[in-house]
């Protein structure tokens, strides 16, 4: 049974909304799009690509998939580890609207959330890995699909866009995995869900 995998950019306010380009989200009139370019140094990329070393299958959100779509397939280069992965390997796309999708290699799923992924794992060799997709993430995470969370937190703080987690997301403690810092200061942590938090208190006993 494969493995479902997170990987998500946010910045230091927990902003996850279009990483790559102002033009990638601009939805709520989010104008500060691209905010991750500036970071995209050596040590980035090697983690970028030991992620997609491990991966089966995607699983996307339609918004994500929809930006994915519109670009990696113009990357033809076998040798690029990313568009190679995304251009041969199955791709899920979680959508009720989306009836015809061109990119190859592409099926998909409604009804229930938790019914299909959990199916989508247990037929996946190797990771099924989760990219952006922010709504859907927050969805994952929710209905406790999520095995791994690899959180990459930029040193920037921009004020506005949509956040990853939000006022109502289900409270859950993670189990720390791993780690490093990029040398442009990009914070790469590795987490794995670990049940509800636990609750202690530094307050004296009023008997003291």
């Amino acid at each position: 049974m494969g493995k479902l995998v997170l990987t998500t950019f946010v910045t230091l306010d927990g902003v996850y909304q279009a990483p790559g380009g102002p033009r990638e989200d601009t939805r709520d009139g989010f104008e500060q799009g691209g905010w991750v370019v500036p970071y995209g140094d050596e040590d980035f990329g090697r983690f970028i690509t030991e992620v997609f070393d491990r991966v089966g299958a995607f699983l996307l959100g339609r918004f994500t998939y929809e930006i994915f779509a519109s670009y990696w397939p113009k990357i033809t280069d076998p040798g690029d580890p990313v568009a190679s992965k995304l251009n041969s390997l199955p791709k899920y796309v979680v959508s009720s609207t989306l009836t015809d999708p061109e990119w190859a290699g592409t099926t998909v799923i409604g009804g229930d959330l938790a019914k299909e992924v959990t199916a989508l794992k247990e037929r996946t060799d190797g990771e099924l890995q989760v990219h952006g997709s922010g709504a859907l993430a927050q969805s994952l995470l929710a209905l406790d699909l999520v095995d791994t969370v690899h959180l990459l937190t930029f040193p920037v703080v921009l004020g506005a866009g949509r956040r990853l987690f939000e006022v109502g997301a289900v409270p859950t403690a993670f189990r720390h995995t791993g780690g490093r810092i990029t040398a442009a200061g990009v914070s790469i942590q590795s987490y794995d869900p670990a049940g509800r938090p636990e609750y202690g208190s530094y307050e004296l006993p009023e008997d003291a």
